[in-house]
């Protein structure tokens, strides 16, 4: 009896590892096709540093492209702020909202919606959802790098502000960004330009204070 039964068992096992075998060839050929991909630099390995180097290369452009003011905005709170250009306003196609001339602005995020607001107030107006995806798909996906998205939109906005909205999808506030978080960025926004101009002001005193120890006739 123990013997048949240790036939038996040898027998499944042979035919398990016979089904199995082609299994872990695939696996182990598979591996070393990573392997190799990976220290060849070739697109089908996995490079945990990739987004990380594209997210680099889209920030080094977007400075190069935007002011100075701009990029240190970005640099320092993670969004943009530009300034709209209609003279409607930006719900010059709903004549209901009509703005009249008064200043109005958008916030600019990674992946988010364009938000329109009055700095003044600090009132959200709309949402404007556009998407700029990347039909290359260098990385494996259509999503672009963050500074890449915010360049897109930014560019927009200046080059055809009015097209842009017109063909975004709109929303009223709260539909995709937290209003809440917005009154926060806002607050942080205020803060960073006062904290950058009370920087200015003391700069061009220590400049003046400078100039005057000199003997300076600007002085």
């Amino acid at each position: 009896m123990t013997v048949a039964l240790c036939a038996t068992a040898i027998v499944v096992l042979a035919l398990l590892w016979e089904v199995l075998l082609p299994w872990f060839e695939r696996r182990y050929d598979a591996r070393r096709a990573r392997k190799e991909a990976r220290r060849h630099g070739e697109p089908g390995g996995y490079d945990p540093g990739r987004e990380r180097r594209a997210e680099q290369r889209a920030r080094e452009l977007l400075r190069s492209c935007v002011n100075e003011e701009e990029w240190a905005m970005y640099r320092d709170l993670g969004f943009l702020r530009v300034w709209g250009g209609q003279a409607a306003g930006p719900v010059a196609t709903h004549p209901s909202r009509d703005l009249g001339g008064v200043p109005y602005a958008y916030l600019v995020y990674p992946h988010k919606p364009i938000l329109a607001y009055l700095p003044q107030t600090g009132q959200l107006l709309n949402e404007y959802c556009v998407e700029f995806p990347d039909e290359t798909r260098p990385y494996g996906s259509a999503r672009l790098p963050d500074s890449d998205d915010v360049l897109a939109k930014w560019m927009a906005l200046q080059g055809d502000e009015r097209r842009l909205i017109a063909e975004a999808n709109l929303h009223l506030p709260g539909r995709q960004i937290d209003p809440r978080q917005v009154q926060r960025d806002l607050w942080r926004l205020g803060q960073w330009e006062r904290a950058r101009l009370t920087l200015a002001q003391r700069r061009d005193e220590e400049q003046r204070s400078a100039r005057r120890r000199a003997g300076s006739p600007d002085a």
